[in-house]
């Protein structure tokens, strides 16, 4: 260790609060980038691992090979597994609706494909032998065709011709230019019924199903997948094969490890990384960069010492790095610990909400990148050193004699600190001794206020943020009578009724209700509608006829009554034979400034009206403000494209009087659950056990909003975590700047005390300076922030596409941030203050700082 680093060394400690407030700053700038880093490299674990569950591990597929190629590839030292199946071949799905995928695909699995390729039961068990076959989902909602648990199915299997060309499930249907060649006939049982297949591409032409191989069969077409030992290597790898035949890779698994051909994804991951390193950089680099700046001003004269008894420039600047290099080896380490451990600590919490977004059995687990942890200590080295070199080239260069006077540190002019005669009378002496500080030395007060404007600009902002993804996530979020629906069209009440008491039988299930929706047109007299719905329609003519459209939605009597009972009516009158009838008749406008207006279609409250049934009665009807239950999506999206709502509400018991013989029903089926996730899977199986042939939709509703509350809370986790840290950053700063600044006026201050001024006087002056600060600050970083929090709203707006989405600017955090901005300084003001009086007034004025 040189003179020079004992030099060093020796200045830390005299100035120990400058040298723990960076070490500090060091520690979180480390932090912060660790907890970056750890929780990137575990969030792509997470999302590998899957990403693995859902659709398999293997990195490359070759979807028709022969038998030597699949032995080459089992026998390649790359390779660390491979897993094929038969290409059985092709039969026509007789009934198919989608025109791209005619036919099914059967597939011979044997025990390592099993293993390798994931299968998602959704009823039944998985084939034992080569007569047993199990069928994807998506055949009945896509294909339009259904097969239950124990059906049997003869099928004419063959290949797709092209010509002489073999034709498999990489190749798209082609309608004129291929046929179907039949080879032999199959019969199965179906045994099961699972989830479509992650390794069956969009575009594949046949609904894979899958059976067990039948080692008697001979065939020579395979499909081979392919886990590689190094997945970086995949696309040379396919590249190097003589005669690469067709092949996909598995984006699904490669894209979250980075090596993927999805360049969108790759950017956004590396741009949203790179953007909060350069965040925590910047705020770090301004607070380290404050200290080394403030360090130098303390040691300007030690500086021009030693230069003038022969110290190089290149010794003097190696003495600042030296110092950088000490405060970074005791600041990284700890960093680093304390970033992996906070997101240790976090993980877990963050976990189970994750879960609802993603999947939910795959565990979220902490994984540390020995290069994930390097690069962190690197980038905080980085930061430490940018940040001491630029004023240590600026000691460096500094002339000798004026680093010993220090003649460059206060250049101004009398004129530049003068106040008018004003403010002099406003303030009074300390108040204007205050703003002559303030003006005398604007490098160093402007440090002090861009510290200040730091924090309140990432602390408006980062709220801002969160705020605007909260009141977005709020958007999409109905209050929704049911958890889990069930709809489909035109199903007759022998198959509804019947699978309705199978379904809320399921486990979980502690409320159900079932409703029919019949869609009607009939003839309203224009001048039986209100005034303003008359003029928003543009009807003129008072006795025109129009025909609107309108439903019917029947419910169970029981919650028809109590809706009757609940909206204040009497039962009496609104029962039996020839009760009156409820009527929601409601027009919706959208407004460019605030929500959405609603105002009555009808002018009066009851009136008669002409009954959509088959017998054409008249009825008495009265209009409420709303329906007893939400019906199914599909009328509310119709609904939402024509913005009215017109629709009558009857009990069950009154539907044959309403039913024709061109009557098409939306049945909806709806539930409540303690479960909703275990209770749709457990649904759907008994669907598919039932053999239901209509055409149905299953929704979990519970799931889509939760994962909209999970998705919000995560976000609100790592923003105000990021938030919070950045501003301690800032705070650091500003102690740092603040505290030091004072310490470097202390001949100053010891002057004005030397010379009469009181201790009332003395921290009248300082609290002066308190309010300038503050005040500067504020009127900077307020409409920063504030630009910057537009922006931030104006961004994800119209990324989520919204239109009538106001901004609300977070006053609540501004509140905040100008209450925080005056008690940091206050407080920091205070504590070097405190100091300064401690110390007796004529040693600091014989202190020659150094």
């Amino acid at each position: 260790m040189n003179i020079f680093h004992k030099v060093t060394l020796q200045s830390m400690k005299k100035n120990r609060t400058r040298t723990v407030v960076t070490i500090i700053g060091v520690i979180l700038s480390a932090a912060m980038i660790t907890a970056v880093a750890s929780f990137g490299t575990s969030l792509l674990n997470y999302l590998v691992n899957s990403s693995i569950a859902k659709y398999g591990g293997w990195h490359i597929a070759f979807t028709d090979v022969d038998s030597s190629f699949v032995q080459d590839r089992s026998r390649d030292k790359e390779v660390k597994n491979a897993a094929a199946f038969e290409n059985i071949g092709y039969a026509s799905l007789k009934g198919a609706k989608s025109p791209d995928k005619p036919y099914l695909f059967i597939a011979g699995f044997n025990e390592n494909t099993f293993q390798t390729l994931p299968v998602n039961l959704i009823s039944g068990r998985l084939p034992e032998n080569s007569s047993e076959i199990i069928v994807p989902a998506h055949v009945a909602a896509k294909g339009g065709v259904r097969f239950k648990v124990g059906d049997t199915l003869t099928l004419l299997v063959g290949n797709r011709m092209e010509e002489n060309k073999n034709l498999g499930q990489h190749d798209p249907y082609q309608s004129k230019k291929e046929s179907l060649v039949p080879e032999s006939e199959r019969t199965y049982k179906v045994v099961g019924t699972c989830e479509r297949p992650g390794f069956e591409e969009h575009s594949a032409p046949g609904y894979t199903l899958i059976t067990k191989a039948d080692a008697t069969y001979q065939t020579d077409s395979f499909s081979l997948f392919v886990t590689l030992k190094n997945p970086r290597k995949v696309s040379a790898y396919a590249k190097g094969i003589a005669g690469t035949p067709a092949y996909i890779l598995n984006d699904y698994v490669l894209r979250f490890m980075g090596i993927s051909n999805d360049k969108l994804f790759n950017t956004l991951l590396y741009t949203v990384g790179g953007i909060l390193i350069a965040i925590i950089m910047t705020g770090s680099i301004f607070l380290i960069y404050n200290s080394f700046n403030i360090s130098l001003n303390e040691r300007t004269r030690q500086f021009g010492i030693l230069s003038s008894v022969g110290a190089t420039a290149k010794q003097l600047r190696n003495s600042v790095l030296f110092e950088g290099l000490i405060i970074g080896a005791a600041g990284i380490p700890i960093g680093v610990v304390a970033g992996i451990g906070s997101i240790w600590l976090i993980l877990p919490i963050v976990a189970g909400k994750l879960k609802n977004i993603l999947y939910s059995t795959i565990p979220l687990n902490l994984s540390v990148s020995l290069s994930a942890i390097v690069g962190a200590a690197v980038v905080s080295l980085i930061t430490i050193l940018i940040s001491a070199y630029i004023p240590a080239r600026k000691a460096a260069n500094t002339p000798v004699m004026e680093s010993i006077r220090q003649t460059n540190e206060v250049k101004t002019e009398a004129k530049a600190v003068k106040t008018s005669k004003f403010a002099q009378r406003i303030y009074g002496l300390e108040g204007t001794l205050a703003l002559k500080n303030f003006k005398r030395n604007k490098k160093r007060y402007r440090s002090i206020v861009l510290s200040l404007v730091l924090s309140v600009v990432l602390f408006l902002s980062g709220s801002t943020f969160g705020l605007t993804l909260k009141r977005l996530s709020k958007q999409y979020i109905v209050d929704i009578d049911y958890d889990i629906l069930f709809s489909a069209e035109d199903m007759d009440d022998s198959e509804m009724f019947p699978l309705y008491d199978k379904l809320k039988s399921a486990d979980g299930v502690y409320e159900s209700s079932y409703q029919e929706v019949f869609p009607y047109s009939c003839a309203v007299n224009v001048r039986d509608f209100s005034d303003r719905f008359r003029t928003f329609a543009g009807y003129t003519a008072s006795d025109e006829t129009v025909n609107l459209p309108m439903d019917l939605q029947f419910i169970p009597d029981s919650e028809y009554l109590d809706f009757i009972k609940e909206s204040g009516l009497s039962p009496e009158e609104y029962t039996g034979p020839d009760g009156k009838m409820i009527v929601v008749a409601k027009q919706r406008v959208n407004t460019k400034d605030g929500p959405d207006e609603v105002f009555d279609m009808f002018a009066n409250r009851t009136m008669n009206f002409k009954a959509p049934s088959a017998t054409n009665n008249s009825l008495t009807i009265t209009f409420v403000d709303t329906y007893p239950v939400d019906p199914p999506p599909k009328q509310a999206s119709k609904l939402k494209q024509n913005p009215y709502v017109f629709m009558m509400v009857a009990p069950f018991s009154v539907k044959e009087r309403f039913e024709t013989q061109n009557s098409h029903a939306n049945i909806g089926l709806s539930f409540r659950s303690k479960n909703p996730s275990q209770s749709t899977a457990e649904m759907e199986s008994m669907i598919q056990a039932m053999g239901i042939t209509s055409e149905y939709t299953l929704h979990n509703v519970y799931e889509i909003l939760e994962q909209y509350h999970s998705m919000s809370f995560v976000i609100d986790v790592f923003t105000y975590i990021f938030v919070i840290m950045i501003s301690l950053i800032a705070v650091a700063n500003v102690f740092n700047t603040i505290s030091t600044n004072i310490r470097l006026r202390r001949r100053e201050l010891a002057m004005l005390r030397s010379v009469g001024m009181s201790d009332r006087s003395f921290h009248k002056m300082m609290n002066f300076e308190c309010i300038f600060y503050g005040m500067r600050t504020l009127l900077i970083g307020l409409p920063i922030a504030g630009i910057l929090s537009w922006l931030i709203y104006d961004g994800l707006a119209s990324a989520e596409k919204m239109d009538h989405f106001e901004f609300v600017f977070p006053w609540g955090s501004m509140v905040v941030s100008i209450f925080s901005v005056l008690f940091i300084v206050f407080i920091t003001m205070l504590y070097a203050t405190h100091k300064i009086k401690k110390e007796d007034i004529i040693d600091a004025l014989r202190d020659d700082m150094t």
